[in-house]
C-alpha cells in the first residue's frame, strides 16, 4: 500500500515498489486511487516522490499503475469526479479518474465510490464482493457506481420525507420539516446515508439538521451550488438526471 501518512516506507524504495508491482504482477492487482489527479502542466501540481531524480507524479502514477491493473477503485468524490479541487477556476486542472483513463485511451475498468468524504463501508463493501464474488458481481449504475450503496435517492429513505409529502418546510436552519427549502438535495442524490449513518451508525448530515449537498454526485460542489438555498427541479441540467 501506497499511503504517504500512514505508510512506513518513504522515498524512492517505495516508489520501485509500485513499480515491482506494476511490471511483475500486470493484470493482477487492484489499483485505489484517493484524490483529485491535477493535470495542468503535465501533472506538475501533484507528485508522490521522485523517480531517476525528477518528480514521479500522481498523474504519471496513475496512468502507467492504471493501464496495468486489473481493476481501479476511485474512493472519495475528488477521485471519482474531481470534487472540491476542479470545483472552478480550477487551476491546476484536477479530474476524476474515469476523465484521466478516457482521455488517455486506458481501459482498465473503473469503479467510482464518492463522498465527502467516503463512508468507510462502501469501500470495505465493496472489496468484500469482489474478494467473494469477483467484480463481475458488483451491479454499477450509469455513473460506474456500486447501486448497493448508491441504488436509491436520499429522498426515499429520509426520515423528513413525511414532512415534504404533507408540504412542512423548514424556513431556517433549526426549524422542524423538510430541508428542501434550505437547499437540501436529497430528491436527486443517490447514497444510503440514511439508513446507513455515520460514526457507527450516530448520526448523517440530515439527522444532524444540515441539508444533504449532493456530494456524491459529479457535479459537487459547483452544479449543487448555492449550497443553502433552494434549487428547483427545473434548474437541474445534467444528462443523468
Amino acid at each position: 500500500m501506497f499511503h504517504a501518512t500512514i505508510m512506513a516506507g518513504q522515498g524512492e524504495p517505495v516508489i520501485e515498489v509500485l513499480k515491482d508491482t506494476e511490471k511483475n504482477r500486470k493484470g493482477g492487482y487492484i489499483l485505489v486511487v484517493e484524490g483529485a489527479i491535477p493535470t495542468a502542466e503535465s501533472g506538475a501540481y501533484g507528485s508522490i516522490g521522485e523517480k531517476d531524480g525528477k518528480h514521479y507524479t500522481i498523474l504519471k502514477s496513475v496512468e502507467e499503475l492504471g493501464s496495468n491493473a486489473l481493476l481501479t477503485l476511485a474512493i472519495g468524490t475528488c477521485a471519482t469526479f474531481g470534487g472540491i479541487p476542479a470545483a472552478k477556476p480550477n487551476p491546476t486542472g484536477c479530474k476524476g479518474v474515469k476523465e484521466v483513463f478516457t482521455e488517455n485511451g486506458i481501459s482498465t475498468p473503473v469503479v467510482n465510490l464518492p463522498g465527502c468524504p467516503l463512508h468507510p463501508e462502501w469501500f470495505t463493501g465493496t472489496i468484500s464482493v469482489i474478494l467473494f464474488s469477483g467484480a463481475q458481481a458488483l451491479d454499477l449504475d450509469n455513473l460506474a457506481r456500486p447501486k448497493l450503496f448508491y441504488g436509491q435517492l436520499i429522498h426515499e429513505n429520509c426520515p423528513r420525507r413525511a414532512d415534504f409529502d404533507k408540504g412542512r418546510f423548514a424556513e431556517k436552519l433549526g426549524d422542524p420539516g423538510c430541508l428542501y427549502k434550505l437547499g437540501c438535495k436529497g430528491h436527486y442524490t443517490n447514497a444510503d446515508c440514511p439508513i446507513r449513518q455515520w460514526n457507527n451508525g450516530v448520526s448523517w448530515c440530515v439527522k444532524a439538521g444540515s441539508p444533504c449537498l449532493a456530494c456524491v454526485e459529479p457535479e459537487f460542489p459547483d452544479g449543487t451550488s448555492p449550497m443553502y438555498e433552494k434549487i428547483a427541479f427545473q434548474e437541474l441540467t445534467w444528462s443523468q438526471k
